[in-house]
């Protein structure tokens, strides 16, 4: 049962992106009963298992496999018709998380006109790379902890649904670049593979992108994996602000202790382009030896 007041999170726009997702073929919860104006639903319950605590290194091709498969689906089939657009304004209020809450709050540096500037230039090449690649639907935390292992006996609602993964928490989809939810899976923020293996697992995925027909035929390795790099670490640079407020302003320091992956991916990543270079120093610089697990105070 969902008990979600209209008032305090309205559950319309899960119900929305849902409707769109199963009728995609997606394994979704299946709402059995609702009333919206009283924020009940009666809905599907997928389980318990989680990829998170799932992966290694011997299940993780296979999971992996139904995952990626699972998003073409959603990149290939969603109806994304009338809905709301990653733009530019959004994005950049997003990155600008990271300076309020990881800088300031997190790490007390408050920085300088010059320093502004480094932040804006990283920004702008991000915001870019964003707008520039292929738009298409965005799940927008397309994660290990938002994706679930069912049960292959369980009822399947709708006969051609593909039975795994269940997936979860796709509320606030929007239409935006055709890597993010790509970066999302295999730049997870809760756990990390070598960059080789994710590098070989995104560039087989560019294929089947081509296949789909979603980006040109002309986009090779090399370019993709750069949409895929840069996506990925807007991401991840809104992370590290969205964990921090997590911590100081609604009382979860848990989310501190997956913010030294976070920020390894936003410094191994942008230290390769050299237009991020002064981006990635200028991060370095203010981290210092800091253990960004610990609690600051105010």
């Amino acid at each position: 049962v969902m008990d979600s007041p209209p008032a305090l999170e309205d559950p319309a726009p899960w119900l929305a992106i849902g409707t769109r997702l199963a009728a995609a073929g997606l394994h979704v919860p299946a709402v059995r009963a609702q009333d919206l104006q009283q924020g009940f639903l009666l809905i599907e319950d997928l389980g318990s298992q989680l990829y998170l605590p799932a992966l290694n290194d011997a299940t993780v091709d296979a999971l992996y496999a139904d995952a990626l498969r699972a998003l073409l689906h959603m990149q290939r089939d969603v109806d994304t018709a009338g809905m709301q657009r990653y733009t530019r304004d959004f994005l950049l209020r997003e990155l600008e998380i990271m300076p309020e809450w990881f800088l300031r709050r997190h790490l007390g540096h408050t920085p300088t006109c010059a320093e502004w500037d480094v932040l804006e230039a990283g920004f702008t090449t991000l915001l870019h790379n964003a707008l520039a690649q292929p738009q298409g639907f965005v799940h927008r935390d397309y994660h290990s902890r938002n994706l679930l292992i069912v049960p292959h006996d369980q009822p399947q609602n709708i006969a051609t649904r593909l039975p795994n993964p269940g997936i979860i928490d796709y509320q606030g989809a929007l239409i935006g670049p055709i890597t993010y939810d790509l970066a999302s899976l295999l730049r997870d923020c809760y756990i990390a593979w070598d960059r080789e293996r994710v590098e070989a697992w995104a560039d087989g995925y560019r294929l089947h992108l081509q296949t789909a027909q979603l980006i040109d035929g002309s986009v090779d390795r090399g370019q993709f994996l750069r949409w895929f790099d840069l996506t990925g670490l807007q991401r991840h640079i809104k992370v590290l602000g969205i964990f921090c407020r997590l911590c100081y302003r609604d009382g979860k320091p848990g989310y501190l202790d997956d913010l030294p992956r976070v920020y390894d991916y936003v410094i191994d990543v942008a230290a390769r382009y050299p237009e991020l270079a002064d981006f990635a120093a200028l991060l370095q610089r203010c981290v210092g030896m800091r253990d960004l697990r610990q609690v600051t105070a105010a």
